[in-house]
């Protein structure tokens, strides 16, 4: 199989190139979680109740869910470079939509069309990394360009919050619009090209895609994603009112313990970076159980604003990893014609995860009240390191199998 000349280890390490993603990602998320700070302003300006609010997040990842492995499929043949700015003006468009929305049911429509393009953006961006790089540096570019996540937690949401408060949360799409703007800017001067079409070797055999044999462990890995990130959003989504009511905290505080949050998961993909390409599974099972431990402290030590706020830093930096260590596995595991497959399969699980947290966290909320929400979050991390553990076993183990 020939190799790309983008991923020679004698290629200078691309910083710029990764450093531009990065950025991509910052605005796109932080496009996705914006709502996630301003619940309770926009259910106030919109009439609806706080649940009905949140549902918003499970509108968008609901959509992503649904069309970004058909729109993957269909851009498959188009330039890599050309979809993310593509995308990335849809996205802004779609935050112009929503700044404007007169009614609730214009700006579900309009988070609609945000989904659209934030699927097809991940299906894109998520494999990037892998066409810049060998395979030895995976952990450290995703680590770079999920720094833009991490980013958008530190500084895109909580600003965005403040600045919501503010000036009003319609001005906060505003602004998010204007920043997706300038970064389109960015990608067509700064990110390089790729060719993420793999050429077949000489008298290599086409296979269907589901006959690859890194398939399973891909779909292993995607398992584990949509778990995890379910319970993480079950409660995360719902973060703001749970700090507010149930914690005791003033609401003119929850952008700077966003911002704190944000930069404690900062702390946490550093540790990932090095971790990911070292000892992927273990790393990956320590932050796991140390988001339990740290959701663990919030539910039970609620009424202590110290104990509170340590437990949310730990929390931060436990779970600021975990994407970047499922993404640098995701990439390990899949061969290289089944990349853009898995980061369309990735996204969908991670979207999954995200929309169906906040759909349960809301039902939940309705129902027993915000007190229970960690307590369901850290029952889907159980399950989900479980599937992790042995999965990951089983693959290995039919992987030398293969190899025997």
């Amino acid at each position: 199989m020939s190799v790309p000349s983008t991923q020679t280890t004698t290629a200078p390490f691309p910083w710029i190139g990764l450093l531009t993603l990065a950025g991509a990602i910052f605005v796109s998320v932080t496009s996705e979680f914006l709502p996630t700070g301003l619940l309770p302003d926009m259910a106030r300006d919109l009439d609806v109740r706080l649940s009905t609010a949140g549902y918003l997040v499970t509108v968008f990842a609901g959509t992503v869910v649904v069309a970004t492995t058909p729109l993957a499929a269909l851009t498959r043949r188009y330039s890599r470079k050309k979809l993310v700015i593509v995308v990335l003006l849809v996205i802004a468009t779609a935050n112009v939509l929503a700044a404007i929305a007169p009614s609730y049911a214009f700006l579900v429509g309009a988070r609609i069309l945000g989904g659209l393009a934030h699927g097809l953006f991940w299906a894109v961006v998520a494999a990037y990394s892998a066409h810049l790089v060998p395979k030895h540096q995976l952990g450290r570019a995703v680590a770079i360009t999920a720094g833009g996540g991490s980013a958008a937690f530190v500084l895109g949401v909580p600003v965005g919050t403040a600045l919501g408060h503010w000036l009003g949360w319609r001005v906060a799409f505003i602004i998010i619009a204007v920043v997706v703007v300038v970064l389109v800017l960015a990608v067509a001067k700064f990110l390089p090209p790729v060719d993420h079409h793999v050429p077949l070797a000489t008298g290599e055999i086409a296979l269907p895609m589901r006959k690859d044999p890194t398939l399973a462990g891909v779909i292993i890995v995607c398992v584990v994603i949509l778990i995890v990130l379910t319970g993480q959003n079950t409660f995360y989504t719902y973060i703001a009112p749970w700090l507010t009511d149930v914690a005791g905290f003033e609401s003119g505080s929850i952008a700077g313990l966003l911002f704190l949050f944000g930069g404690a998961g900062v702390v946490g993909l550093f540790l990932a970076g090095f971790a990911a390409d070292r000892f992927p599974e273990r790393g990956f099972a320590v932050g796991i159980l140390a988001v339990m431990a740290s959701v663990l402290a919030l539910a039970l030590a609620s009424g202590t604003t110290a104990a509170v706020l340590v437990a949310f830093v730990v929390w931060g930096i436990a779970f600021g990893g975990v994407p970047a260590m499922l993404q640098t596995r995701l990439l390990r595991t899949a061969s290289p014609r089944a990349r853009d497959l898995a980061a369309a399969l990735q996204t969908t699980a991670f979207n999954v995860g995200i929309g169906g947290g906040a759909l349960l966290g809301g039902l939940l909320l309705d129902g027993v009240g915000l007190e229970a929400l960690p307590y369901v979050e850290i029952a889907f991390l159980v399950v989900g390191l479980s599937v992790s553990v042995i999965g990951y076993a089983l693959f290995a183990r039919r992987s030398r199998r293969r190899l025997a």
